[in-house]
């Protein structure tokens, strides 16, 4: 007689279940974006070279800087992260920027 196994699936169930994606915006001239940002590996350098970028090629953009957000990676990041989307809607934000380890 061959001997039987049971058989388990390694795939856990789905915690989270998947949404649609927000509209991707068309042009960014005229929108406003946020920067996110850990406080990690250069990131003004990043986000002045960044900014530079933006500007020149979508001269009406609007930036609100990462610290109008707050430090995602501080003490206090569960509060930052927490009041974030109060925060996006309180200055129009239309896209994020999340860089350097956000």
């Amino acid at each position: 007689m061959e001997p039987t196994f049971d058989v388990v699936w390694p795939q856990s169930p789905k915690g989270v279940e998947p949404r649609a994606l927000a509209p991707r915006l068309t042009t960014l001239d005229g929108a406003t974006v946020a920067y996110l940002w850990d406080g990690l590996f250069r990131g003004e350098e990043l986000f002045a070279e960044l900014s530079k970028e933006l500007w020149e090629r979508y001269p009406t953009i609007r930036i609100v800087d990462w610290d109008v957000v707050g430090n995602t990676h501080a003490g206090d990041e569960h509060a930052v992260i927490a009041r974030m989307p109060e925060v996006l809607r309180e200055h129009g934000v239309d896209a994020v920027v999340s860089a350097v380890g956000c």
